[in-house]
């Protein structure tokens, strides 16, 4: 084992650098400014595409985390670029918060007010500071921070609802895109504030933070999971009714790591031990029921209609291999490692295109690509595959191994 791990950090090692070479060379939009909004599989410019915030936060997010990573000034270049981007033009000057879509040439044109939109923001915001000091990104990140606070909590039932109108108030369809549920409340959200205050509390660690950090932690296990599946559900109503039948494996795995780290960075240590246990219980579910061997992790599965998705998605698969390195940390039970180096040589085979660079974006259960899927698009980006990498060399590096043995305790949850 000692060798294939130090085998695959190389080889992550080299992937990190491959993947942040593909977007320098490829992202920089050089006509209208930042980066561009689109580049289909081939890497062809698909022109006038429109620039979402999702996209260009998540790009300041990925060249701060390799900064900090590699701890010198690289990517300091693409890091401003897209910090002063977002500042002059997705930032709403009179209402607060950012837009969530711009025309090719940087005009705002849909200003709707996306909880998720804000989350990430503060995510990039943080994680830029920490790289660069820049104290902009601190005091912005921090202003989001108390608006989100502001305008999106359910104070009555508790939680945050997805979406707003430019001003804030309230609108009809509060969907992240066409695929999800119109409901006022997601697992989705909930989780990228969780990783956005993470991050924030770390270059800010006061006790409005901490305490909005344990709060979501809270809504997870006593909201968000369903105990007798052993996952989380997806969309909810006001009252936190479940509206949904569906687990996302990858949702799933990524969010056991998040709720581990939010835990660990805040120092609750009742939090932690609930965290770990939850981990290795939700990892062997999804190990069991939507990991294949040899093939990847399956997108989600429909209980309702048992219908499943067995498309491999690029960042499920890349959140697979860090939530089960998690687990196994926790756990010490080698078939969670071996998962990870087995999730890694599918990644190498059919979802990293080793002759155009980047990953593809989804590949159907035969192998082959889907080429209507871009490779720079709203959605395709550089953060999860990034920070997987860095995620899992950091803990080879680090060689934190915390082992809690629940061996005895994987059937049945008891959160309360």
């Amino acid at each position: 084992m000692k060798i294939l791990t130090e085998i695959l950090h190389n080889e992550l090692a080299q992937e990190l650098k491959n993947i942040l070479s593909y977007w320098s060379k490829f992202a920089v939009d050089d006509v209208y400014g930042g980066f561009i909004g689109a580049r289909n599989y081939q890497n062809k410019r698909i022109e006038n595409a429109p620039k979402g915030i999702i996209l260009n936060t998540r790009i300041l997010w990925s060249f701060a985390a390799a900064g900090n990573f590699y701890q010198d000034n690289r990517y300091l270049f693409y890091c401003e670029r897209a910090f002063y981007y977002i500042l002059n033009q997705f930032k709403d000057p009179a209402h607060g918060g950012v837009y969530w879509e711009l025309d090719a040439k940087g005009n705002a044109i849909n200003k709707r007010k996306q909880t998720y939109a804000q989350a990430f923001t503060v995510y990039a915001l943080s994680e830029y500071y920490a790289y660069s000091k820049n104290e902009k990104a601190k005091e912005w990140a921090l202003g989001l921070f108390f608006l989100i606070e502001t305008k999106t909590k359910d104070e009555i039932n508790g939680g945050y609802l997805e979406a707003f109108a430019e001003d804030w108030t309230p609108i009809d369809d509060v969907r992240l895109s066409e695929k999800d549920q119109n409901d006022p409340k997601s697992m989705n959200t909930h989780l990228h504030l969780l990783e956005a205050y993470t991050t924030l509390y770390k270059i800010y660690p006061d006790e409005k933070v901490k305490h909005a950090i344990e709060n979501l932690i809270e809504i997870f296990y006593a909201k968000i999971l369903n105990k007798s599946r052993l996952s989380f559900d997806l969309f909810f109503g006001m009252n936190w009714q479940p509206m949904s039948q569906i687990t996302s494996y990858g949702h799933d795995i990524e969010a056991i790591w998040l709720l581990i780290e939010a835990a660990k960075v805040i120092q609750n240590h009742s939090l932690i031990s609930t965290a770990n246990k939850c981990a290795t219980i939700i990892a062997s579910q999804v190990l069991n029921e939507g990991y294949i061997k040899g093939f990847g992790l399956l997108n989600e599965r429909n209980h309702l209609s048992e219908a499943v998705d067995d498309d491999r998605h690029w960042w499920p698969q890349a959140e697979a291999m860090i939530g089960f390195y998690y687990a196994y940390q926790i756990s010490g039970e080698n078939y969670f490692l071996e998962a990870v180096f087995d999730l890694w040589e599918q990644i190498k085979k059919v979802i990293i295109d080793s002759e155009m660079g980047e990953w593809f974006f989804r590949v159907k259960n035969d192998g082959k690509p889907v080429l209507e899927e871009d490779k720079i698009g709203f959605w395709k980006c550089p953060y999860h595959n990034s920070r997987m990498c860095i995620a899992i060399m950091t803990m080879i590096h680090e060689k934190v191994f915390v082992l809690t043995n629940n061996k005895n305790n994987k059937s049945k949850l008891n959160i309360s």
